[in-house]
């Protein structure tokens, strides 16, 4: 059980057992690993093999088997290239033998260079909005075993909550403040870490939105596939980041979400991108 963030922090800082293999554990819910668990212990075993000058800036991930919370995972890293200005690593998550996820990750050094970026969109600021926990005391209204065990340390306050047991189709987007109720160190990986968990929430369920399900929904079977995430700037999840995701299509039981981050100063420090299953099930 994930009671506070030092308990998920202790799962997403691996065990290095020898130069480039790591183990990873999971808490016991939910009953499948949680995708950005897995993303979030890959990128931590690939930032552990890089020269200290070498930022991540984009990883690329497919999801290929459920993970099983009560088995431990094997990180095998891949030092594929270490250049002068960039490295990259390939890392494979296996249990049992077989892979249940696989993902490259570049890193890069800090340069000077041309700047410009989309302007965040213009929503309520997250004092005005109501945290998970809150309306969920007020509503009764849980999201369901589907999502991550809850961390009460990470915050989140969503814009447009939909009604999880009568659920209304909707435009294809949604935006979420999110922050770390901890003061964290000044180390940049420990941030990029969490915000790669953070990545794996919601996006699925924005492709949902125009659709009358929700992830606790029983018709529909829901898996993510692949998820890319990069890192434009450097970011701290103990502040306030607004999460805007949208989902520009499903077609042939897929569908497809993007999301960028911003800080409250409207910097755009990170953006992500994701495929899912969304196979409706046989009524039989």
């Amino acid at each position: 059980m994930l009671n506070k963030l030092e308990d998920l922090l202790n799962y997403l800082e691996v065990e290095r057992i020898d130069k480039y293999l790591f183990i990873g554990r999971s808490p016991e819910k939910p009953r499948r690993i949680f995708g950005g668990q897995v993303l979030s212990q890959a990128l931590n075993a690939a930032i552990r093999t890089v020269e200290g000058d070498r930022i991540a800036h984009s990883m690329h991930g497919y999801f290929l088997r459920g993970g099983d919370p009560s088995r431990q995972i094997v990180y095998e890293v891949d030092p594929i290239r270490d250049g002068k200005s960039f490295a990259t690593r390939r890392v494979v998550a296996t249990q049992d033998g077989k892979a249940i996820f696989n993902t490259s990750v570049s890193f890069h050094i800090e340069e000077e260079g041309l700047e410009h970026q989309i302007t965040m969109p213009d929503v309520p600021p997250p004092e005005e909005l109501e945290t998970d926990r809150e309306h969920w005391e007020r509503t009764g209204q849980q999201q369901g075993d589907y999502e991550p065990p809850r961390v009460p340390s990470i915050e989140r306050r969503m814009i447009d909550r939909r009604d999880n047991k009568n659920p209304v189709p909707d435009k294809p987007r949604q935006h979420t403040w999110f922050k770390v109720n901890e003061k964290l160190s000044d180390e940049l990986t420990l941030h990029q870490t969490l915000l790669a968990y953070i990545s794996d929430v919601s996006l699925l369920g924005t492709a949902l939105r125009p659709h009358p399900y929700t992830g606790a929904s029983k018709a529909i079977q829901l898996a993510s596939l692949d998820h890319g995430l990069w890192f434009h700037r450097p970011f701290r999840v103990d502040e306030y980041l607004l999460y805007t995701m949208d989902s520009p299509t499903a077609y042939g039981s897929r569908g497809f979400s993007r999301g960028n981050f911003y800080n409250r100063e409207g910097a755009l420090i990170a953006s992500t991108t994701q495929e899912s299953l969304m196979r409706l099930r046989d009524d039989d």
